[in-house]
């Protein structure tokens, strides 16, 4: 094992790089299938009716999909919970007949189950409309506020590293949910901006590390700068990371098909966030000509000034 870690250590640099390119990849993947599927949106962007109802017996998702698919004349989107006698119908606002509780009954009979009406939501196009204004102005806000906040605090090779890092991210994870065809809504808009949160602070983290080293002006390569950054703080990434994808997979796991979208979002958010802070951020800077000795130069840039 230490011979392994001494290998990898060793071979940081290389390491970097090629994880550098594999990002670049993994971006044109996810914008390929942005542009070419986009994203399946959800009953809280489209507008529609949510129909909820409970069932004494237990049924199988793909039983209940079979008999709803004989009697809804038009397309919709089934989730269950409570060991699969609790359920929720989406359809999509348009010309559908069989609209809210009211065609629940007849199903019922047809169906040969004990069905019981729970609740029903109508959600129009407009106010749908609305959220994807204020989600897509959410996600502009947070991303110019941590501008305001990499310039004011980071040199502008090791911001531009963490912004690059940040969008990477979020690209990745929507590439997913557009190439599997998952449903995205308001939890999925959520998760992104957790997903930015946690991109951001590992990629702080790391050029944290890197500036204090510079600082010190031991080290004249900033090639080995940057993997004394990584490996001072690669442990406490990985717990970290670690402890959240556990916390993560037990609400995927036991939290039900209600929440398996934000579950699967904040997931992969986290190892590509992960990844990103090692393959973006601790690189882009190095790649953009920043040098071991910026600090100082600055520091006699300053000391020369009348």
């Amino acid at each position: 094992m230490k011979n392994f870690m001494f290998k990898l250590i060793k071979n940081l640099s290389k390491i970097r790089i090629a994880s550098a390119y594999v990002a670049v990849v993994l971006v044109l993947i996810s914008l390929l299938g942005l542009f070419n599927h986009g994203l399946n949106l959800g009953l809280d962007f489209t507008g529609g009716y949510l129909t909820e109802f409970s069932t004494e017996q237990s049924i199988s998702q793909h039983k209940m999909s079979e008999l709803l698919t004989s009697y809804l004349p038009d397309s919709f989107e089934l989730s269950s919970a409570d060991k699969g006698t609790h359920w929720s119908v989406q359809q999509a606002d348009n010309d559908i007949s069989l609209k809210g509780k009211a065609w629940l009954s007849e199903f019922s009979q047809q169906s040969g189950l004990t069905i019981t009406p729970q609740d029903s939501l109508y959600i129009g196009s407009q106010v749908g409309e609305e959220l994807i204004n204020q989600g897509g102005l959410a996600l502009l806000t947070a991303v110019i506020v941590i501008l305001l906040y990499l310039s004011f605090r980071f040199e502008w090779r090791l911001a531009a590293g963490s912004v690059i890092a940040l969008f990477h991210d979020v690209i990745i994870v929507l590439g997913l949910f557009a190439w599997f065809d998952i449903s995205f809504d308001l939890t999925i808009l959520a998760s992104l901006l957790a997903i930015i949160g946690y991109s951001l602070n590992d990629s702080i983290i790391v050029g944290d590390k890197v500036r204090e080293i510079m600082k010190r002006g031991n080290e004249k390569s900033i090639d080995n700068i940057i993997n004394q950054a990584i490996k001072s703080t690669i442990a406490r990434t990985l717990i970290t990371s670690g402890t959240t994808l556990a916390t993560i997979l037990a609400i995927w796991i036991f939290a039900g098909e209600s929440l398996s979208g934000f579950s699967i979002a904040l997931f992969s958010g986290v190892l590509v966030g992960t990844f990103s802070s090692i393959a973006i951020s601790a690189t882009v800077p190095q790649l953009l000509g920043l040098t071991a000795d910026y600090y100082h130069k600055k520091e006699q840039e300053i000391c020369q000034l009348p």
